[in-house]
């Protein structure tokens, strides 16, 4: 993965060299006395809380621990929902900073939003699951099969449908899909009333510790079919157009901070299994707790550069091409300010 820079104040256990230093820690730490003046008055970020049971949910305890959060004048007010409820929250200005994918930002802004990406948040992580002891051992297998997975415009089914049609299947054709929240689609599989399920981290691993298989990543899918070795992108910090030009280096800040918690966790992914309760892991889910370092370590990027956008460009142009989207939008989904490299 590539790296942008971490915070400071970092867990003793990490390797000092190990852990990325330099652009992050300038970008957090630079004016810092103006800071903690600014920060007196400064009102916090509203900032989207992603809930236990999803991979950033695990950013907030992180944070505190490098000391990222509270930091001087920059404060975040975390503020829960789930996806849907944050796109309402951001476009309505309840929100200062959200998640957004490609694909949902993409049919937004045709419709006039000017939400823009800004920062790094995750990687594809969307699993292809099916029970212990399941025949089927790749998604062809489930062609005409029952499979469940979140609502049709969630930014996990859109990818996932985009990375399938890259290698000839449709997933509104060849398969008959169950769309509903997780815990509603954990309960079909459970019960047998389909046979598999998309699902994102750590819900896929929660699985995989209880005796379900993973049968693909959509990630890796993505790869294969594009020849392309780059982070396949779910979603990054997003923020309204005119809140971001009115908050630059704030919202720089907070991208950095943002990096420097991804860049720990891919420097010590044994942190995912000690925030696991954050997590959704119940402290009896050992199996699944011990299975998170190695399976989640590749789901939390730090670049935002010209690499990521061309990835994000990529998944526009295929997604027009297989009518996920009816055109291409008529402006840039990112700012195009990259985060500076650590050297």
């Amino acid at each position: 993965m590539r790296d942008v820079g971490a915070g400071a104040l970092v867990s003793r256990r990490l390797d000092r060299r190990a852990f990325i230093t330099g652009a992050a820690v300038a970008g957090l730490s630079a004016s810092a006395g103006a800071r903690r003046a600014a920060a007196i008055t400064e009102a916090p970020v509203r900032i989207t809380s992603p809930s236990a049971g999803s991979a950033g949910s695990v950013w907030r305890p992180v944070m505190t621990r490098l000391g990222l959060e509270p930091a001087p004048g920059l404060a975040f007010d975390w503020i829960g929902g789930d996806p849907g409820q944050m796109q309402v929250q951001l476009a309505a200005g309840a929100l200062d900073v959200g998640n957004f994918g490609a694909i949902g930002l993409a049919t937004l802004a045709e419709r006039g939003s000017d939400i823009t990406l800004f920062g790094p948040a995750l990687n594809n992580h969307g699993r292809w699951i099916v029970r212990g002891d399941s025949a089927y051992r790749k998604p062809s297998d489930l062609v005409g099969k029952r499979i469940a997975t979140q609502p049709k415009t969630s930014e996990t089914y859109q990818q996932a449908r985009l990375a399938a049609a890259l290698t000839g299947l449709d997933l509104n054709r060849d398969f008959e899909v169950i769309f509903g929240p997780p815990t509603a689609n954990l309960a079909l599989f459970e019960r047998g009333d389909v046979d598999a399920v998309i699902v994102l981290e750590p819900t896929a691993t929660r699985l995989v510790g209880a005796g379900a298989r993973e049968i693909a990543r959509v990630g890796d899918i993505w790869r294969q079919a594009t020849g392309s070795n780059a982070d396949p992108f779910l979603v990054g910090l997003a923020a309204r157009r005119g809140w971001l030009d009115q908050n630059r280096d704030l919202a720089s800040r907070i991208a950095h901070a943002f990096a420097a918690a991804n860049a720990a966790i891919t420097a010590d992914p044994a942190l995912l299994r000690t925030f696991h309760a954050d997590m959704g892991l119940k402290d009896a889910e050992t199996r699944a707790a011990a299975l998170l370092p190695e399976r989640m370590r590749d789901v939390y990027p730090t670049a935002w550069d010209a690499d990521v956008w061309g990835v994000i460009d990529r998944q526009i142009d295929e997604a027009v091409k297989y009518g996920l989207l009816k055109t291409r939008p008529s402006r840039p989904l990112y700012d195009g300010r990259a985060l500076a490299k650590s050297g």
